[in-house]
């Protein structure tokens, strides 16, 4: 069997920034939520989607907070989009999907421990995490676990990490905290950017082993003096920033491989939140789905 494990927030995202606006009969915008639950109806109707699960950033803030004071926040979020959090939880389980709603860890430590979790299953085929979040492509292993990037149809095995990063999935964690993520506020080492950090990293594996004489360097790169002065200038914060691109694979995740086999929208609950949303027509495109 395969895994669907999908990144709620970033479809929450992508749903809000490219559907037309929706207003529920109380006159609250509803398009992203509406559009989240499509997207993931059309996935249902895959004959080969069994067992799905849909992480969500239920607060944006996450014990990363508290290691970085510059670490991602909710701050300049559009109010419309994070009032639908809420709901598209509601609707994502009364779909009949199960919902990871993160507050001490972030969806994507979910998605990260989801796919170690049902991976180590013998029944398990394949495990996809649907999103195209480069923090993922740390949990990739070979062609078992994959990130599937659901909306430009492109899917990243293990070959396909180290030929779009230049290093290996393990090494992910290091390349961010070199190179940074401005998308969670990791601000990365100065001067370091993807072709110095790949080249080291793909000699090294991880910052920790990269010697501090650029004599030493295995690898020739550009400007090598300099990169050493910088990173040895800062190795507590390259490995601070290390530990913050690196996903959780611990998350108490109480769910079983056959709670994630998706039998139909719960009648009740599917029937009542349509009412709410005032779209008969998404009620109906639920039991067809199964």
């Amino acid at each position: 069997m395969q895994i669907h494990l999908v990144d709620g927030t970033f479809e929450l995202f992508r749903a809000y920034y490219g559907a037309p606006s929706y207003k529920d009969p109380q006159g609250q915008e509803r398009a992203a939520v509406r559009s989240l639950l499509r997207s993931l109806l059309l996935l249902l109707k895959d004959p080969d989607v069994s067992h799905v699960a849909c992480a969500f950033d239920t607060v944006i803030e996450s014990f990363r907070n508290q290691l970085f004071s510059g670490y991602k926040t909710g701050e300049g979020i559009d109010p419309l989009l994070y009032a639908q959090f809420p709901i598209a939880e509601k609707g994502v389980q009364a779909l009949g999907i199960p919902v990871w709603g993160m507050r001490k860890f972030e969806a994507d430590d979910a998605l990260a421990t989801g796919a170690h979790k049902f991976a180590a299953s013998r029944n398990v085929t394949r495990v996809f995490l649907c999103s195209p979040d480069k923090d993922l492509a740390q949990c990739v292993s070979g062609v078992r676990v994959v990130c599937w990037d659901r909306m430009r149809h492109k899917f990243l095995d293990e070959k396909g990490v180290q030929k779009k990063f230049g290093v290996s999935p393990v090494s992910i964690p290091d390349y961010l905290g070199l190179t940074g993520d401005t998308a969670d506020g990791i601000p990365g080492i100065p001067g370091w950017g993807a072709k110095s950090a790949s080249t080291l990293l793909a000699c090294y594996t991880h910052l920790e082993n990269i010697p501090p004489d650029p004599e030493q360097w295995k690898a020739k790169v550009r400007g090598a003096g300099r990169l050493a002065e910088s990173l040895n200038k800062e190795r507590k914060e390259a490995s601070l920033y290390k530990k913050l691109a690196t996903l959780r694979t611990d998350v108490p995740l109480r769910e079983t491989l056959a709670d994630l086999k998706w039998e139909g929208p719960h009648t009740s609950s599917w029937k009542a939140f349509c009412e709410e949303l005032g779209d008969p027509n998404l009620h109906r495109a639920g039991f067809s789905a199964s």
